[in-house]
């Protein structure tokens, strides 16, 4: 799907009949923004004020050039592709164009189907353009413009404002977005977040695919007309309709049947749907944002998912990094979750023991923040007043150890060749400064959780690191 709303189509023929039909052609397939001018001297002062995302161009007009006015727009907008339609059939003036610039050249009278695909190429190409000058600038300033829509999103991870920041350059367009991570990391909240920082008047309407057959998916999504099937005695509008102008949220999208996923293939290339006993189809005109925790490259690989439709969905692409990964994450989120759930049972919010966060970060966690959640829910339940007890977390988790990805054995094995070292053994000093060095490291900087790493208390640890920083 493109980006209509935010790039329309400037039309430039001195005819006002051929602006008519070509605009009524452009809106017949879902593009809604459209402006016409007659005048060729008009259109530099129109690209000065107005954002457009391409321009058809007449070749021979009065007053200025097609040809000339292509060259001012490829120098001063080259941001901005250009299509010339003409009338003249002139090898020699195609030629001059495309050296000039253009997009691409057609000569009149133009097969709708083939004007149609070329305009969807040009407004995707113009619209990756800006998405990548877009992120490229949030990357360099490191500034987000949405930060109040993010704040639901409990995180301090380098990784995930990094998401952020891609999220804010891609959530302006009409392209599908396909959300992957394990499950528990979050999915719906990103979806929801992008649907809140896109702009789009509709509403967000999310639905679960998983275990969905072949009709139940298309009675869902496409609805139905009356006497469709036995018991569809009234229409029924399903929820790409209800979606419109908005945000379509499929879930479990690696679940979808080998029938369902051609029909969804064809919806993301044609923007059109059939309702179950309609003859004619609909346009949608809802953004499409999926999202699984399964491989789906390695379903392609065995057939169980259609290449062509991955790289439709895959236009722009998000990795939610599970929890085990952002682990500085830990100690907001416990706070987080122990507000909402105290609030949710109507009990006094409990003292919460320092090394909790360092015991949690201890944890690969494989149901991710959910799991978390679940666990404060459920010692919160437990608990009656005072300091909170840490019994039921050791009853999940076991007895406090460091995850298996955090093993020191191969840092320590090169120590003795990193700089200062060669040729020689490292002293235990030289060692346990390293080895506090490594557990802080991976710990991102959390003394609690580095200390639970080193198997010391986090008061061993501090009267560590004071008396490295008193000897230096």
């Amino acid at each position: 799907m493109l980006d209509q709303k935010t790039f329309p189509v400037l039309l430039v023929d001195d005819e006002e009949e051929i602006l008519f039909t070509t605009s009524i052609t452009l809106r017949s397939a879902g593009f809604s923004r459209v402006l016409t001018e007659s005048d060729s001297r008009r259109v530099m002062e129109t690209l000065s004020r107005q954002q457009v995302g391409l321009v058809l161009l007449d070749l021979y007009m009065p007053h200025f050039p097609g040809y000339e006015l292509l060259r001012e727009i490829t120098a001063n907008h080259p941001q901005i592709p250009v299509i010339v339609v003409t009338a003249a059939n002139e090898v020699e003036m195609a030629v001059e164009c495309m050296k000039a610039g253009a997009f691409d050249y057609f000569v009149k009278p133009v097969e709708p189907q083939r004007l149609l695909a070329t305009v969807r190429r040009a407004l995707e190409m113009h619209c990756l353009r800006s998405q990548v000058n877009s992120l490229s600038s949030r990357l360099l300033t490191g500034e987000l413009q949405n930060e109040g829509v993010f704040a639901p999103i409990i995180t301090r991870s380098q990784k995930m404002r990094a998401i952020f920041q891609y999220l804010e350059a891609v959530a302006g367009s009409d392209q599908p977005i396909l959300v992957t991570g394990e499950t528990g990391v979050g999915k719906e909240l990103i979806a929801r977040t992008v649907h809140e920082i896109s702009g789009r008047t509709g509403p967000f309407v999310a639905v679960n695919i998983a275990g969905l057959d072949d009709t139940v998916f298309s009675d869902t999504l496409f609805g139905h007309r009356k006497g469709a099937f036995t018991g569809a005695d009234q229409p029924r509008e399903g929820l790409i309709a209800r979606a419109a102008v908005g945000t379509l949220f499929l879930d479990e999208i690696g679940d979808l049947q080998p029938s369902s996923q051609v029909k969804l293939l064809r919806l993301l290339q044609e923007q059109e749907y059939y309702p179950l006993g309609a003859d004619t189809p609909s346009r949608a005109n809802a953004r499409i944002v999926v999202a699984t925790n399964r491989d789906l490259k390695a379903m392609m690989a065995e057939g169980n998912f259609r290449k062509d439709l991955y790289y439709r969905l895959s236009a722009h692409q998000v990795l939610i990094p599970p929890l085990r990964d952002r682990r500085e994450d830990i100690p907001l989120l416990v706070e987080h979750f122990f507000g909402e759930a105290s609030a949710a049972l109507s009990r006094q919010k409990p003292t919460i023991p320092g090394e909790l966060a360092g015991y949690l970060g201890t944890y690969a966690f494989p149901g991710n923040i959910r799991e978390l959640r679940a666990m404060v829910y459920d010692a919160m339940a437990r608990h009656d007043r005072g300091v909170l007890s840490l019994a039921s977390f050791r009853e999940v988790i076991g007895p406090s150890r460091p995850p298996t990805e955090t093993s020191p054995l191969p840092f320590l094995g090169g120590l003795r060749e990193g700089s200062g070292h060669a040729g020689r053994m490292p002293t235990l000093k030289e060692a346990e400064d390293a080895l506090i060095a490594h557990a802080l490291r991976i710990a991102n900087g959390n003394q609690g959780i580095a200390s639970t790493h080193l198997g010391i208390t986090r008061q061993a640890l501090n009267k560590r690191l004071s008396r490295k920083s008193t000897d230096h």
